[in-house]
């Protein structure tokens, strides 16, 4: 009975900075645009593609067209 007096305030404790951390979370616009970070990764861009070697290309269009 005795380790229910350190394990009540030590859960209550872990909750309320659970809760201070997710309420700060919202107030500082962590969950504002869920979608656009869904869209951004089905965006094809020139930045993020990998760096091909001209001899890379030409191998790989020579086996493209065969």
């Amino acid at each position: 009975m005795s380790i229910l007096v350190w394990l009540i305030p030590i859960a209550l404790g872990m909750g309320s900075v659970a809760l201070c951390a997710f309420l700060w979370s919202m107030r500082s616009g962590q969950y504002e645009d869920l979608d656009g970070a869904a869209e951004r990764v089905l965006l094809d861009q020139q930045e993020d593609r990998p760096i091909i070697d001209e001899s890379e290309s030409t191998v790989t269009e020579n086996n493209r067209k065969t």
